[in-house]
């Protein structure tokens, strides 16, 4: 493996622990939370920063970055709220600018590429929850409903697991215990989605990879992102169904961040390997 790709591995491998962390510290364990981002910090560290030409220092774009995660620090902390998704994408911003405003030029390509995937997340995060909010869209109940909710209890009954749909986001189920599960939020798997997508722009404008490409990977990354979110949810309803409510709720915890870094490392794999046929070419 080049150092190159080793970068860009190690960038998603922190970002999947970042995105752990933020989980575990906000709905599960703060310790695990605490060791994720420590474990994050250190692989940071591991990341290989080659000689080459160096660039002229962006001072704009480093204040910039800089703001933005003393912005972001500084809310959090006077609010006294839990920290986000949303938060760790700003703060993640921030960190990206700051390394984009720099001459290393493999600092500067990493910084460029989180700050794709940061900025194209929060982007679709303020359209698809402030924005549709604001002009009362009700896309996000409609999305779980028929996207997220009615195919996966489609396809539990196959398996003979009785779900009832009892309202627009929510299912009843009786296994080891009587329980009511509500299928909304993070459960729509969004998140990971805008992730995605801007991995693929990220990856795809820092290496220079065709338009046409770039779509078709897009594709290819909303529909792995989709399914592997249904893949999820049915964990959760299987876990809920034999083991009850507080194992479902472990799962919940952990599941999600692992299926996401095992899903973008496969599409990274991907787009390198179109990398390398373009460069070939």
């Amino acid at each position: 493996m080049t150092n190159e790709n080793k970068n860009i591995a190690i960038i998603l491998l922190v970002l999947a622990l970042f995105t752990g962390a933020t989980i575990e510290l906000s709905e599960g364990t703060p310790l695990v939370g605490v060791i994720l981002f420590l474990i994050a910090a250190f692989l940071i560290t591991r990341i290989d920063i080659s000689k080459g030409q160096e660039h002229r220092r962006s001072i704009a774009l480093i204040l910039l970055g800089s703001f933005i995660v003393l912005a972001d620090v500084v809310f959090n902390y006077g609010s006294q709220s839990s920290i986000g998704t949303l938060d760790s994408m700003t703060f993640f911003l921030g960190l990206s600018l700051i390394a984009a405003g720099m001459n290393s030029p493999q600092i500067k390509k990493m910084g460029q590429f989180g700050a794709y995937i940061s900025g194209i997340f929060i982007v679709l995060f303020l359209v698809f929850y402030t924005l549709f909010g604001a002009l009362n869209i009700d896309f996000l109940h409609i999305f779980d409903h028929y996207f997220v909710l009615l195919p996966t209890v489609a396809i539990m009954k196959l398996f003979g697991i009785p779900l009832e749909v009892v309202a627009i986001e929510t299912v009843r189920m009786s296994g080891v215990e009587e329980l009511t599960i509500i299928i909304g939020g993070p459960c729509s798997g969004l998140y990971s989605m805008f992730l995605l997508i801007g991995i693929v722009v990220g990856y795809g404008a820092v290496e220079k990879i065709p338009v046409n490409r770039i779509l078709f990977l897009l594709g290819f990354a909303i529909a792995v992102a989709y399914i592997a979110n249904l893949v999820r949810v049915m964990i959760l309803y299987i876990t809920a169904y034999f083991y009850g409510y507080d194992a479902m709720m472990t799962v919940h915890t952990h599941i999600g961040w692992m299926i996401f870094a095992a899903v973008a490392g496969a599409i990274m794999y991907i787009m390198d390997l179109q990398r390398r046929t373009v460069k070939d070419q």
